[in-house]
């Protein structure tokens, strides 16, 4: 009987239900909340879903999947990471070393059209200029006193770009990436409610009903040449930038080069499926009690939603100018799909003119600010790595 006593005793002494502290239950209830708005609502349901049980099962004590102290440091002792072989511990390392981030490119490209943008050189700009809410952000943080590190963490939040926003925080902020990847990942999701005022408050009605003559065709020959110069040019200008940028094109001139269908399939299904589960658990594993639960939380979310809306009105604000230089050729509003979130951007520009004129076609015009706002934000980040990293 005695022994039975003390087994039982050692049984509860072990199990997690000691463990558990009121930081521990409110992240639990938290990611239940992002359960809920991953499934019923449908916000960005591939990466908010996994990274919802990925906060889930890091605030169950004793679990022993993830050992965040092995990463907060700029120093990382990867003897000790294959030491502890907690399950999130060695999946991590893919968000570490920037191998996630970069697979997600690889399969973005191969889904990515970038004739628009070629038949309209000129559209990079705009998406250049919608990197505008990147650095006012990042002075903003600066000026309220995260450092120079974390503040660009936090800035990239702008480009609307999550794996790129991963990529920066967990080489600049790894105690804040959890954060970070919520926040980037929901601004993302309501790009559809967030734009459209902003758009409306920056232009006229005249401006909003301009209607653009259509875009040239773009021949194999420009395609399959562009991912190549593309490469060549931004990271001989920014080399940090290479990882994603590289990546990015690789897909998209397998795609274009159309002899290499097995591999586009490949990473646009089952490889970008795989690496989808592995970056959003582990980048919601990192969202522990003691690294999200902070005042620090709070100011991430209210300068992401301010680097967002910085970016979209940047965009527009160029648009504006464009349509000055033309003589009323441009229309404003695709300059709002300057951010990177694909397509998602340039369905919102297109929305918008329609209601003002519905015989406005704006989706392939703001196609080709919307996939150069996914180089400009991984130009942005490169800069600042190569900065701050």
């Amino acid at each position: 009987m005695d022994v039975f006593l003390q087994t039982l005793q050692d049984l509860v002494m072990e199990s997690g239900f000691l463990g558990m502290t009121g930081g521990n239950w409110l992240m639990i209830l938290f990611s239940c909340a992002l359960v809920y708005l991953a499934i019923a609502r449908g916000y960005e349901p591939l990466l908010l879903l996994p990274i919802a049980f990925g906060m889930f099962l890091t605030n169950l004590p004793f679990t022993d999947l993830f050992h965040p102290e092995l990463f907060m440091t700029t120093d990382v002792d990867y003897g000790a990471i294959l030491e502890k072989h907690g399950l999130f511990d060695i999946l991590y390392l893919g968000v570490k070393l920037g191998i996630y981030p970069s697979l997600i490119f690889l399969g973005i490209g191969t889904m990515t059209d970038f004739g628009p943008l070629i038949a309209n050189p000129k559209s990079f700009l705009l998406g250049a200029a919608a990197q505008g809410g990147i650095f006012f952000t990042f002075i903003g943080a600066i000026l309220l006193g995260f450092s120079e590190e974390v503040a660009g963490a936090i800035a990239i939040i702008g480009g609307a770009d999550g794996p790129t926003a991963i990529l920066v925080a967990s080489r600049l902020a790894p105690d804040m990436l959890g954060s970070i990847a919520v926040a980037a990942y929901s601004y993302m999701a309501l790009v559809p409610v967030i734009q459209p005022p902003i758009m409306k408050l920056l232009t006229t009605k005249k401006e909003r009903s301009v209607v653009m003559e259509q875009l040239r065709p773009v021949s194999k020959l420009e395609r399959i040449i562009f991912p190549i110069a593309c490469t060549l040019i931004v990271t001989l200008i920014v080399p940090t930038a290479a990882p994603l940028v590289g990546m990015l094109m690789l897909g998209n001139l397998m795609k274009e080069s159309g002899v290499v269908d097995r591999l586009v399939k490949t990473a646009q299904n089952e490889l970008m499926n795989i690496v989808t589960i592995f970056l959003g658990v582990t980048v919601g594993a990192t969202a522990t009690a003691e690294n999200f639960l902070k005042l620090e939380t709070i100011f991430i979310v209210i300068l992401g939603l301010i680097a967002f809306c910085i970016g979209t009105a940047c965009g527009v604000l160029f648009g504006k100018l464009m349509y000055l230089f033309t003589g009323g050729k441009v229309n404003p509003l695709i300059g709002s799909a300057g951010v990177s979130a694909v397509p998602m951007a340039a369905r919102v520009s297109q929305k918008v003119g329609q209601a003002e004129n519905p015989g406005n076609f704006l989706l392939m015009h703001a196609m080709g600010p919307n996939v150069s706002g996914v180089i400009g934000s991984a130009v942005a980040a490169g800069v600042l790595l190569s900065i701050f990293g």
